[in-house]
């Protein structure tokens, strides 16, 4: 059964690695700001890129109110840095290659398509407080128009 997180939960600590190499810490993360942490299938695919995109657009508004994003895939470092330099990807990716990340916010989970069941990322989003609890939570949300909503929502 997979952790299911709600708006008010602690944000589970982690240490994970970037695309750069470098390891960054929720925790010491929360110290600067708060974070939106996005969880998407693949990079370069169609719907994951116009979630991206819809990040990178509204990018230097989340950062003036205080944000900071971090997408998060199973995808490698050489995936990611490919992703970030064709769509001008202003924040960082995690490297969650062995899902131990999508496991602990509930985001990897059994999935069925044309009749075959596999294991696979839910498209989720996290917005965590300085004090570590999650404002905001979405899973299963929309590519498309999902970061205004979040923006709404944390504005309100």
């Amino acid at each position: 059964m997979r952790n299911v997180l709600s708006e008010g939960d602690t944000a589970p600590d982690f240490t994970a690695t970037l695309t750069d190499g470098s390891e960054v810490t929720l925790s010491e993360m929360l110290k600067d700001s708060g974070v939106i942490l996005y969880f998407y299938p693949r990079d370069n695919t169609p719907g994951c890129t116009t979630q991206a995109c819809d990040f990178r657009d509204n990018f230097d508004s989340l950062k003036e109110s205080g944000w900071r994003v971090i997408g998060v895939s199973k995808d490698s470092a050489k995936s990611h840095t490919k992703f970030i330099d064709k769509h001008g990807l202003p924040f960082e990716l995690i490297v969650d290659s062995e899902t131990a990340l999508h496991q602990l916010y509930g985001t990897w989970t059994e999935k069925k398509l044309y009749g075959r069941t596999f294991l696979g990322c839910i498209r989720s989003t996290f917005a965590i407080n300085q004090d570590g609890t999650l404002a905001w939570v979405g899973y299963k949300v929309q590519s498309k128009g999902h970061v205004e909503r979040v923006m709404n929502d944390l504005n309100s």
